[in-house]
């Protein structure tokens, strides 16, 4: 049988802990797959695809910054990925790439675990009342408004981001994520805010997605994400979660946790929308346990 040869690509991409946690699930299983991370620039995105539609590679994950710019170069866009207006898992079918979305489905499940821990009570669906603040305003971050508007329900969603000082920047964001409010009849309400601390708005919030790159290893330092929040004006009920992980303590969920605050960082949803690509991948359950303690070191 031949090897099967998975790869995540991205710019930079040495940081990526999914080689590991992949590689993890693959000698559990004893399967006969490599799992490799390819630095990538945006030159190269369309050749990495190539190569996964000629079978050289049997799947691929997109991390920053081509989730959005990948979309160009596939054959077709799954559902998951076209709410989302970006993928980050391809998959090879019968000679055509299709991109799909693992990020929201992760980050909806991710959420409904932190807030189960924090009050049980209440099930898995009390998200009608909520105000939920994303920081960041590229592809994670609409991921973060699809899976808080689609999937969740929240009621309010505000979309904190450096860029958003700029009016026309404002104005063309909320003309793309308004389309992504809808559920089931109901729509989420957004408002638009640039970056820095509001003390206004983290009054009302009892969710905060830190939905940027900000402290992942060779970008900016986590502490930009840090102080664009008022910590002390934010409920002690509020859940906190930053979708980057470290091999310490992120500042934004050292902050988070300084309050008093149910907070995590992004390897639980690195694990679950790994193990959602496996399944995409290779039909078959994934070793989701085996692939969280891979990342737990």
């Amino acid at each position: 049988m031949t090897t099967q040869r998975f790869a995540v690509i991205g710019d930079p991409v040495n940081q990526s802990a999914s080689p590991r946690m992949h590689g993890a699930a693959y000698a559990a299983l004893g399967l006969d797959c490599t799992y490799e991370a390819i630095h990538t620039v945006a030159r190269d995105v369309d050749r990495v695809v190539a190569r996964l539609r000629s079978g050289e590679l049997a799947g691929v994950n997109v991390t920053v910054p081509h989730k959005q710019r990948v979309l160009a170069f596939v054959d077709d866009v799954a559902a998951t990925a076209a709410a989302a207006r970006a993928a980050n898992t391809l998959v090879r079918s019968e000679g055509r790439v299709v991109a799909h979305n693992t990020d929201v489905a992760a980050l909806a499940q991710e959420l409904t675990s932190l807030l189960s821990e924090v009050e049980p009570r209440r099930g898995i669906a009390p998200w009608g009342d909520v105000h939920a603040l994303v920081l960041g305003t590229g592809a994670t971050a609409r991921s973060a408004v699809v899976a808080l508007a689609c999937t969740l329900g929240v009621a309010r969603i505000t979309v904190r981001g450096r860029a958003l000082a700029n009016a026309g920047a404002a104005a063309a964001l909320e003309a793309e994520l308004t389309p992504l409010l809808g559920r089931d009849g109901r729509r989420s309400s957004l408002s638009l805010e640039p970056w820095g601390a509001v003390a206004e708005t983290e009054r009302e919030v009892t969710l905060v997605v830190q939905a940027t790159s900000l402290g992942m290893r060779g970008g900016d330092a986590g502490e930009l994400a840090r102080d664009a929040v008022d910590w002390s004006s934010l409920s002690p009920r509020t859940i906190a979660l930053d979708v980057v992980y470290a091999s310490g303590v992120t500042p934004f969920v050292a902050a988070a946790r300084a309050r008093g605050l149910r907070a995590a960082d992004g390897r639980g949803m690195l694990a679950r929308q790994g193990a959602l690509a496996f399944e995409l991948w290779l039909r078959r359950p994934a070793p989701i346990d085996v692939m969280r303690a891979a990342l737990a070191g």
